[in-house]
């Protein structure tokens, strides 16, 4: 039953919601999860769950010691099924609507200061090919704010020099179009023009993908979180850096320097403006340290 229920709800997941491959692979691991567990321990169909189930289920994610986010992760994956199913009819009530979601610790983003960022770019070795890939992919992901995954899925078509505009494919398939700073056009040019060509020429097939390796294939996820770790290490800045904080640092910056926060919403990709406001919380807490530093009487 679960196999029959579990191949609708990715084909929903995918047609309607159009969640992400990475979102449909979260979603299916939880409730195969779930259903290990009421299976083994409960000696239940997935049918038959029951509020008093769940509550047994979460005692016991309590006791492994499951972080409050991934426990809420869970249950939204799980009353998101819920729901399917009930609207489909296999189900008469959804039990997860019960249930309260674990309430997150609201931790401020991590970000880089502009000194910092100047600290890391001045550390790369722009005389050699990857060194100019490198400083082209950080000024394009600090330029931007785009995601890692929206890095890696950009191709040659997607960046107008003319305009200097990249074409962005987001989460849940939204495409927008993001401004590129004079910086990452200026460190762009230089890599397409003179690093590109010599990685291509060592790859076996051919690639539309902006940056790649130094084989010439096209750059993963991973990849890039090394080179930023590699790039930081050598600019001796005591902070990690990655593709996150890259991100939390362009829309730090904007709403610093009075950028409104629709606009960094859009730029963002984010669909709701509550995921947006927490930077506001960043820029208060940044305001209030330099009033703290700078005032005589703070």
């Amino acid at each position: 039953m679960l196999e029959l229920w579990l191949k609708q709800f990715t084909e929903y997941l995918q047609i309607e919601k159009r969640a992400s491959v990475h979102t449909v692979l979260n979603y299916t691991k939880d409730l195969r999860d779930f259903d290990d567990f009421i299976s083994q321990h409960l000696r239940k169909s997935i049918a038959a769950v029951s509020y008093g189930d769940i509550r047994i289920y979460l005692t016991e994610l309590h006791t492994q010691l499951y972080a409050r986010r991934t426990v809420a992760r869970k249950l939204s994956s799980l009353r998101t099924f819920w729901s399917f199913l009930l609207r489909e009819g296999y189900v008469e009530e959804n039990p997860f609507t019960m249930v309260t979601t674990p309430k997150l610790d609201k931790k401020l983003p991590s970000f880089f200061y502009e000194d910092e960022m100047n600290y890391i770019f001045e550390a790369i070795d722009t005389s050699t090919v990857l060194g100019q890939r490198n400083k082209a992919l950080i000024e394009v992901l600090y330029g931007t704010g785009i995601r890692v995954s929206e890095c890696v899925g950009l191709h040659l078509s997607d960046y107008d020099s003319e305009l200097g505009t990249l074409l962005v494919h987001g989460k849940g398939r939204k495409d927008r179009y993001v401004p590129v700073g004079s910086y990452a056009m200026e460190a762009l040019k230089v890599y397409l023009d003179e690093s590109r060509p010599k990685l291509i020429m060592k790859a076996n097939i051919q690639t539309e993908a902006i940056f790649l390796s130094y084989r010439g294939a096209h750059l993963k996820e991973r990849s890039i979180r090394k080179i930023l770790s590699t790039v930081v290490k050598d600019a001796a800045v005591s902070a990690r850096l990655s593709p996150h904080v890259l991100r939390h640092t362009f829309a730090t910056h904007l709403l610093n320097e009075g950028a409104d926060l629709r606009t960094v919403q859009e730029l963002l990709g984010h669909s709701d403006l509550s995921a947006t406001q927490i930077y506001t919380h960043v820029t208060k807490d940044h305001l209030r340290e330099v009033y703290r530093k700078s005032h005589p009487r703070a």
